[in-house]
C-alpha cells in the first residue's frame, strides 16, 4: 500500500472510531488522572494528575491511569489539541513516588521504568498536539513527562524545573537523556543531566527546555490554554499531518531522490526523503472538505470553520 493510501486510511479509521472522551466529573474526583473536556474551549480537553497529597508523584495506580486516558483520547476525534496539567494549582509532577519505590522489588521497579517509557511514547505519538502546563516542580519523571509533550508552558513563578536524577545516583530512565537531547542539542542536556541542577521557568526558557513563561499573576495552564485556543482554531486534519511530517523530520534525510508520493511506502526506513514525507503527508489534505471550506472563506473574507473532515 503507498504512503498516500496508508495515510488516507489512517485519517478515515480516526473518524470511525470517534470515541467520546471520558469526563470523570465530581466534587471530589478520585481519579490520579483523567480527562475533561471544556465547553469554555472548543476542541481542547485536559489530560489532570490528581495526586496533590504527593505533589502528582508517579504512582503504579497514575501511571494506569494516565495509559489509560491516553488510549482514550487518540481516538476522539473532537479533541484538537490535549493539554497536560495539574488538577491542583501550583502543581505539576514531582517525578516518580519514591515512598513508593522503597517497597517495590526489582522486578516490579524494571517493569515500572517498562511501562512508564511506553506510557510517554503514547503521549508522544498522539496525533494531534499536545501542551504541558508546568504551574510548579517539573523534576525527574514529571519533566520527562513534560518534554514527550509538543510544547511546554511553565508558570512564571515555577521554580524548580530538571532532571536530578544524577543526584539520586541514577539517570533519568523515562526517555530524558533522548528527549532532552534532541530538544536542547547534545551540550545543554549534558549539562542539565550531569550538574542535575533545578531552573527556574525563566531559566527553562532561556535555555528552551520550555516554549512559553506565562506573564507575572498569572497561571501555565491559562497561557496554555491561550495557545490551544490558537492551535485548536486551525483545520484539525492539517493539524495531525503537520504534527506527523515535523516529528518524522528528524529521522530522515532531506532528499534521497525525486520520488512521487504514490512511489513512497510506509516504513521506519532512512531511505526516504523528509521532502516525500511531506509530500504524502500533504496530499490527502488536498481532497479535505476542510481546505475547500477555507479557500471559500477566504474568498468571502471571513473566519473558515472547520469541521475535521
Amino acid at each position: 500500500m503507498s504512503l498516500i493510501n496508508t495515510l488516507h486510511v489512517s485519517l478515515r479509521a480516526a473518524k470511525r472510531h470517534t470515541i467520546t472522551t471520558r469526563r470523570f466529573i465530581s466534587a471530589v474526583n478520585t481519579h490520579e488522572a483523567f480527562l475533561q473536556s471544556l465547553p469554555s474551549h472548543p476542541g481542547i480537553t485536559t489530560l489532570s494528575l490528581n495526586r496533590p497529597h504527593a505533589k502528582n508523584a508517579i504512582s503504579l495506580q497514575l501511571l494506569k491511569q494516565l495509559a489509560d486516558c491516553l488510549d482514550t483520547v487518540r481516538f476522539d476525534n473532537s479533541v484538537r489539541v490535549l493539554v497536560l496539567n495539574s488538577s491542583t494549582p501550583g502543581s505539576f509532577c514531582s517525578g516518580a513516588d519514591l515512598a513508593e519505590r522503597r517497597t517495590m522489588t526489582k522486578g516490579q521497579v524494571s517493569k515500572f521504568l517498562t511501562d512508564l517509557r511506553a506510557a510517554l511514547g503514547k503521549l508522544e505519538s498522539l496525533p494531534m498536539p499536545t501542551i504541558a502546563a508546568i504551574d510548579g516542580p517539573a523534576l525527574g519523571g514529571g519533566l520527562e513527562l513534560a518534554l514527550a509533550c509538543d510544547l511546554r508552558v511553565a508558570g512564571h513563578s515555577v521554580t524548580k524545573i530538571g532532571l536530578p536524577e544524577t543526584t539520586l545516583g541514577i539517570i533519568p530512565g523515562a526517555g530524558g537523556t533522548q528527549r532532552a537531547t534532541r530538544i536542547l542539542g547534545l551540550s545543554r542536556a549534558k549539562d542539565l543531566i550531569f550538574t542535575g541542577r533545578s531552573l527556574t521557568a525563566a531559566q527553562a526558557e532561556e535555555l528552551g527546555l520550555v516554549d512559553y513563561v506565562s506573564e507575572k499573576g498569572t497561571t501555565a495552564i491559562e497561557r496554555a490554554l491561550s495557545l490551544a485556543e490558537k492551535i485548536a482554531a486551525n483545520a484539525p486534519m492539517a493539524l495531525r499531518s503537520a504534527k506527523l511530517a515535523i516529528s518524522r523530520a528528524p529521522e530522515l534525510s532531506l532528499e534521497s531522490g525525486k520520488l512521487h508520493p504514490q512511489t513512497l511506502f510506509l516504513s521506519c526506513s532512512r531511505s526516504f526523503a523528509g521532502l516525500d514525507f511531506e509530500r504524502a503527508a500533504y496530499e490527502p489534505l488536498l481532497e479535505s472538505r476542510d481546505r475547500v471550506e477555507a479557500l471559500q472563506a477566504f474568498k468571502e473574507k471571513r473566519k473558515p470553520v472547520f469541521n475535521g473532515e
